[in-house]
């Protein structure tokens, strides 16, 4: 049997930002969860979910040796630091946004 969790509990992460470009790492606590992070943690399930925010291509990048993925959403952050009126100019709420993403935990 199967258990939905919200990834927060069994990952962190951490966000930054480059322009108009934004990027999120996601890091298992456990290295055994790591598969569950690259099996459900997928640019088109980010896309998906998230679609109306995330409206850039969305490239992830494997980490293995951390338990870790970074996925670099191109066009997220409304032209950046020096153009946006958003609140979130850096894109910092993008890492807790992806933490609240359901999970399957087997």
């Amino acid at each position: 049997m199967t258990q939905r969790i919200p990834l927060r509990e069994i990952a962190h992460a951490r966000a930054g930002d480059k322009g108009n470009r934004s990027n999120v790492s996601v890091f298992a606590f456990d290295a055994k969860h790591y598969s569950i992070l690259v099996d459900q943690i997928t640019p088109e399930r980010l896309k998906q979910t998230f679609g109306a925010l995330f409206t850039g291509p969305i490239q992830r990048y494997l980490l293995p040796q951390l338990s870790g993925l970074n996925f670099v959403l191109d066009e997220a952050l409304e032209g950046g630091v020096n153009e946006s009126l958003n609140l979130d100019s850096h894109g910092k709420s993008w890492s807790s946004l992806i933490l609240s993403l359901e999970i399957e935990l087997p």
